[in-house]
């Protein structure tokens, strides 16, 4: 499996994530913009933003209808239909956005867009 390329090294800082009460709030749109590629549960994501995971996801609210990890999945999706729709092989598309398993991508990115990622990379309607 290729590395995926990790913006920010978030994930590796998190080791070394400062405690709740060393951190600050962040925005927490341009955080989750930014990291939506990094591979971190939603405890990791909340702790990296500056919150307790009851205090993500209670400010994701004010952020989006989706939930997190709703949320992350559709980002994740979109930027792959980018990156597919410009020639990216699927496989890469996958896990250069985050995804861990070509299969599972595969299939929810079919049932999301109403074909599959080999098709959307083809140019196919």
């Amino acid at each position: 499996m290729p590395e995926t390329q990790n913006h920010n090294n978030l994930a590796d800082q998190k080791a070394s994530t400062p405690t709740r009460s060393q951190t600050k709030k962040i925005d927490l749109s341009d955080f989750m913009e930014k990291n939506y590629k990094c591979d971190m549960s939603m405890s990791e994501f909340a702790k990296a933003s500056g919150r307790s995971l009851s205090t993500f996801k209670r400010d994701f609210k004010q952020m989006s209808v989706l939930s997190p990890e709703r949320w992350l999945t559709d980002r994740r999706l979109r930027a792959a239909h980018e990156l597919l729709k410009r020639g990216r092989r699927v496989s890469d598309a996958c896990f250069d956005v985050g995804f861990k398993n070509v299969s599972h991508f595969s299939a929810i990115f079919k049932k999301k867009f109403g074909l599959t990622p080999g098709q959307a990379r083809k140019g196919e309607k």
